[in-house]
């Protein structure tokens, strides 16, 4: 029950959003837009045309191995339903979702790129799903083989939506369903999908006697995602079930369930605080949070209506004024992974999950359809060329779960996979979907709403009309248009002139540049033009014939950013952009900690120089090098030098680095550099044992393996004691917060191999205690990857201990490096 206090300030807002109803209906009332499908436009560009080859070649292969647990629980719960009993699959909560995202991405790029290994790679994972199905339609392999784990998923079928993930699953595999169909036009995972869809929908607002004593179950899920789903069954099929259903699960959300604990589970944490079209501000888990706008977002653009207009544009204003990094980064606070108070924006100690960056682009991008404003397409574009980037390494197998904007460094390196492994199999989901976010139309006019080499074709006023766009952005701000329409016809053309191209990088009270922007032209057949601009569009109707050109010129020169003085962790700080980009200055460029330095952002400016990297993993990006001061010495002096920038996606594709985006212009903010020239990271190492011929030294070097079989670098190992559980303290000299621990281990795939389990320890009054991690994080064992996990509690201590057991009776273990990070 609400209190009187929350009830009249709910009146409140429905009297406010009423009155915004009335200019929301007129502002909403044009003409429905719709982007052109992402199998209609062809990338050639700099940056996503790569990435969309490397997603064949590189992450979808690995991405399928990673999953391959995923596949192999599905398959043991098809034959325990196939055989009426037999051995049980481990529970867990999502890691089907991984493995559902992942076939979205390969089915994205099978319609892009017919490719038949990942085509038959597909098929056999669609059969495995389908006999994984229950005849009435549920699919959650835990409940389904009897064995869940029931404070994480409820005793029954629907018992615990709240934090079960039965819901956030099936969802993906919607998704995953209808990019396949679209891709090959085969419906086995659709009839899947469907099936799914009729039995949730007759489970929670129609009753099933097998379900909940045979009432509706009438509550929304914990994590949101499956309103995208049933959004995008419905626009694949037209069947208006399945819009109805979201809809019905975004109305009854924070009404006919409201948790009332604390952390995960308090009312904000999954947006249940209020009806959806009541709230006004962005709380709680920040993926779950941007998924929910974005289903709000498409549900008003699908049904034409403004229910959640209010909303939607106190959140979005809330969220770009308030709690969103430079970067379009969303969630800066550890533990909930979510949204904190306005102005709570750290940059070394921030979180900036990839999928809330993710979630970032699909709810800013439903807004731009909603109300085809530029603004929206803005954030979009910065958090895609900067976060969700940043969550990829450059070789397409590594990845960043946070994606903080201050490194010391220690920082640990990318890895290869995650316990929790939303972000890599979202980032595989993304990445194919970009060409369906460069132009959008509704028939009579055509909007470039992102910027990138492609060509596409369209229907405008009943005449096909090819269009080619030539540009090396966001690298450059010159942009080449070719207009080719099977004979002369007449629409509008709307090009965005994106917010970076005026007084700030994005959107929003938090950032301004420290001068404005010079300006951006637009030419037509070489003739100087200067349209209307409308929503951040500008607007060129004309009749276009076949050849016509336009040129864009957006001036791209270092901007030095500053931010509101309400945000602390940025004041006396200035942070570099060029065009949409930001750049970072990382430590491997700039011979050491990048916290030493400090800029004059007028100078900065004035003396940067730009040129193209030619070599290296970097080779094709543009780095910038401005003047700077360094502290240098034991008498801590400032003397002239240069600071070199790259984009801020970049960054960690190297080497282990300090790094920086917000650079102090002050010398108070400079800080030394922290490194030993001895090359020791630990104050000391101990072991329970160390093989004759190795070094328990090797933990405290500063060293970077290239693979757990790096035979190149020192190494400790526990050979030859065979079968026998080790541990290994590490001293850090003084008492610190640890933020996280990673550990790299050594496989010789002989006699040293990869642990059977591990985990840390700390000293504690009745002696050394386990530390409890995480609920995300595992204790994994993955090979060329330091596994990294997080104390789920405040965890201050001067040494920690890793206990490991060998896999087997015949092999021993081994580590090549061990990276802790502290506050």
């Amino acid at each position: 029950m609400y209190s009187i206090k929350k009830t009249v300030k709910y009146q409140f807002i429905l009297i406010v959003s009423l009155l915004y109803t009335c200019v929301c209906i007129a502002s909403e009332s044009q003409g429905t837009i719709k982007m052109v499908p992402f199998q209609q436009v062809k990338m050639d560009d700099v940056i996503w045309a790569p990435r969309i080859k490397m997603l064949v070649g590189e992450t979808l292969p690995h991405a399928f191995t990673q999953t391959e647990v995923a596949q192999r629980r599905l398959r043991m719960c098809a034959e325990y339903l196939e055989n009426k009993g037999g051995p049980k699959p481990e529970a867990h909560r999502f890691n089907t979702s991984d493995l559902y995202k992942v076939m979205e991405g390969a089915a994205l790029m099978i319609a892009a790129e017919p490719n038949p290994e990942i085509g038959a790679t597909m098929d056999r994972i669609i059969d495995i799903i389908a006999r994984a199905q229950q005849a009435d339609g549920y699919l959650y392999v835990s409940h389904i083989c009897g064995n869940p784990i029931v404070e994480e998923m409820g005793p029954r079928p629907y018992s615990y939506v709240l934090h079960s993930h039965e819901l956030y699953n099936v969802g993906h595999l919607y998704e995953a369903a209808v990019a396949y169909a679209q891709a090959t036009g085969k419906t086995k995972l659709l009839d899947v999908a469907e099936k799914s869809a009729r039995h949730i929908n007759k489970a929670f607002f129609e009753g099933d006697p097998n379900y909940n004593d045979g009432k509706p179950v009438n509550q929304a899920p914990g994590h949101e995602e499956i309103e995208l789903g049933l959004m995008k069954l419905y626009n694949y099929t037209g069947k208006r079930l399945y819009l109805d259903m979201a809809k019905r699960f975004l109305d009854i959300r924070g009404v006919t369930y409201i948790p009332d604990g604390t952390g995960v589970n308090s009312p904000t944490y999954a947006q249940q605080h209020a009806p959806v079209a009541k709230q006004t501000e962005a709380v709680g888990h920040a993926v779950r949070a941007t998924y929910l706008y974005a289903a709000m977002a498409e549900a008003d653009s699908l049904l034409g209506s403004t229910d959640y207009s209010f909303a939607l544009d106190s959140i979005w204003h809330n969220i770009v004024d308030t709690k969103m990094h430079i970067t379009g980064g969303l969630g800066a606070v550890h533990g909930i992974e979510g949204f904190g108070p306005s102005y709570e924006l750290p940059n070394k100690d921030t979180y900036l999950e990839t999928c809330a960056a993710v979630g970032n682009v699909f709810f800013n991008m439903r807004m731009f359809l909603k109300y085809h404003d530029g603004k929206y397409a803005d954030v979009a574009e910065a958090a895609l060329l900067n976060n969700c980037l940043s969550g990829v390494g450059l070789d397409g197998k590594s990845f960043f779960y946070p994606n903080p904007l201050e490194a010391d460094y220690g920082h640990g390196p990318r890895s290869g996979w995650f316990g929790t492994a939303c972000c890599p199999s979202n980032i595989a989901r993304l990445i194919p979907q970009i060409p369906g976010y460069m132009y959008a139309t509704d028939g009579k006019q055509l909007y470039t709403v992102l910027y990138g080499s492609s060509r596409t074709a369209v229907e405008l006023n009943g005449m096909k009309v090819a269009l080619r766009q030539t540009t090396d952005y966001p690298y450059s701000g010159e942009i080449g248009l070719q207009v080719d329409p099977q004979q002369a016809v007449r629409f509008k053309l709307n090009l965005r002139i994106p917010t970076w191209a005026g007084s700030q990088l994005v959107p929003g009270r938090l950032y301004a540049y420290s001068e404005p922007s010079s300006g951006w032209t637009v030419e037509v057949n070489g003739q100087g033009i200067r349209p209307e601009v409308e929503k951040g569009f500008a607007v060129i109707e004309r009749v276009w014939n076949p050849g016509d050109r336009i040129s864009l010129k957006l001036p791209m020169p270092l901007k030095a950013n500053t931010c509101i003085e309400q945000v602390a962790a940025n004041r006396g700080r200035v942070s570099f952009s060029r065009g949409p980009l930001v750049y970072c200055a990382e430590g491997i460029d700039n011979g050491g900690a990048v916290q030493r330095f400090y800029v004059d952002p007028t100078k900065a400016k004035t003396g940067a120089k730009t040129q193209t990297i030619d070599s290296g993993v970097l080779a094709g990006l543009t780095e910038v090098t401005i003047p700077a001061k360094e502290l240098s010495g034991p008498d801590r002096t400032f003397k002239d030098a240069t600071l070199k920038l790259i984009p801020y996606f970049a960054w960690s594709n190297r080497d282990r680095s300090s790094m920086i985006t917000w650079i102090g212009t002050k010398e108070e903010l400079a800080k030394p550099d922290p490194r030993d020239p001895a090359n020791i990271k630990y104050a000391s190492v101990t072991a329970s044992h160390t093989c004759d011929s190795d070094t328990v030294d090797a933990i405290r070097m500063d060293q970077t393996p290239k693979s757990s079989s790096d035979g190149s670098i020192q190494r400790w190992t526990s050979w030859p004691q065979t079968g026998q559980s080790q541990w290994v303290e590490i001293g850090l000299g003084e008492v610190k917060q640890i933020r996280n621990v990673g550990v790299y281990w050594y496989n010789d795939n002989g006699g040293v191999q990869l642990p059977g389990e591990w985990y840390l320890q700390a000293p504690s009054d009745s002696g050394w205690k386990k530390i409890e991690i995480y609920n995300t994080d595992q204790y994994s064992t993955l090979v060329d990857n330091y596994n990294t996990v997080h104390p789920a509690q405040s965890l201050k201590t001067d040494k920690i201990r890793i206990v490991m057991k060998p896999r087997h009776n015949d092999t021993c273990v081994g580590i090549l490096a061990v990276n802790i990070e502290t506050k």
